[in-house]
C-alpha cells in the first residue's frame, strides 16, 4: 500500500510539473482596441496583453498569443487552436453552453450607441454591430434592421458612409473613435448589456480555468487589475 502510495504521489507530481511546462496558447482577436490589438511590430498590445501576461506569471504558466477571426474564435477553441480566449468576450448563457468562463476581469460595462446625427434612428433603422456580439443580438431584440460586420472597424466605416444610421459596441471601445472623429457622436442612452467579460475555456479544462481564475481574484484582491483598468479603458470605466 506505501509502495502504492508513493508511486500515485509521485505520478500525480509529475502530471502537475508536466502542466507547468506546457505553453498555454492564449487566443484573441487582436482588432478591438483598448483590448487588443496589434502595434506597429505586428504585436498583440492593449489591455488583455498586459493583463494576459500578468495572469500567467501569476498562474506560473509559460504563454503565447495566436490571434483568430472574432467569428470563429470559439470554434477554434473548441478544436484545441488554443488554450483559451481573452478578447473582450462578454459573459453570457448563451456561450456558457459551449465553454466554461472564468470569472469577470471587467465588471459589466455599458454599450452605446454613435451615429452622425442626434436624430438617427436606433428602434426603426439600421444599425451596424460586429457578428457574433451581444450588441448585434439587442439590435435584434428592438426590432431595427441589423447590419452585420466580422469586425469592428467596418462597423465605424459603416456609419461614416451612410450605410448604417449608427454603430452599437461597448462604449470603452467606441470613446475613442468618437473622439478621433468630429463627425461622429454619442446618440441615445447607455444600454447595460452582458455580466461583465472573462476569459473562455474548453469544458474539458476545469483545471486550466481555475488556475488563471484564482490568477484574477489575486488581482482584484491587490488592486492591481483596477489599476489596469484605468490605465487602459479610463478613468470612467467601471471597476472593481
Amino acid at each position: 500500500m506505501k509502495n502504492l502510495l508513493i508511486g500515485t504521489a509521485a505520478l500525480a507530481m509529475m502530471a502537475g510539473a508536466a502542466f507547468a511546462e506546457t505553453t498555454v496558447r492564449l487566443g484573441t482577436e487582436g482588432a478591438y482596441p483598448p483590448y487588443n490589438f496589434l502595434n506597429d511590430a505586428g504585436e498583440v498590445d492593449g489591455f488583455e496583453r498586459e493583463l494576459g501576461d500578468e495572469l500567467c506569471k501569476r498562474a506560473e504558466v509559460t504563454c503565447e498569443w495566436v490571434t483568430n477571426d472574432w467569428d470563429s474564435i470559439i470554434p477554434n477553441l473548441v478544436s484545441s487552436n488554443y488554450d483559451a480566449i481573452i478578447a473582450g468576450m462578454s459573459i453570457t448563457a448563451e456561450r456558457a453552453e459551449v465553454v466554461d468562463f472564468s470569472q469577470n476581469y471587467t465588471p459589466p460595462s455599458p454599450s452605446a450607441y454613435a451615429a452622425m446625427s442626434d436624430d438617427a434612428d436606433l428602434k426603426g433603422g439600421i444599425i451596424a454591430a460586429q457578428t457574433g456580439t451581444i450588441q448585434a443580438n439587442h439590435v435584434v431584440d428592438t426590432g431595427a434592421t441589423l447590419l452585420e460586420f466580422p469586425t469592428p472597424d467596418e462597423t465605424i466605416a459603416a456609419v461614416k458612409s451612410g450605410e448604417a444610421d449608427a454603430v452599437i459596441a461597448d462604449k470603452d471601445y467606441l470613446i475613442p473613435e468618437v473622439e478621433a472623429a468630429a463627425e461622429l457622436k454619442f446618440v441615445g442612452e447607455d444600454v447595460p448589456l452582458g455580466g461583465g467579460i472573462g476569459m473562455a475555456f474548453r469544458k474539458s479544462d476545469p483545471e486550466l480555468r481555475g488556475k488563471f481564475d484564482a490568477a484574477i481574484a489575486s488581482m482584484k484582491e491587490d488592486g492591481t487589475l483596477n489599476e489596469m483598468i484605468i490605465k487602459w479603458l479610463g478613468e470612467e470605466s467601471p471597476r472593481f
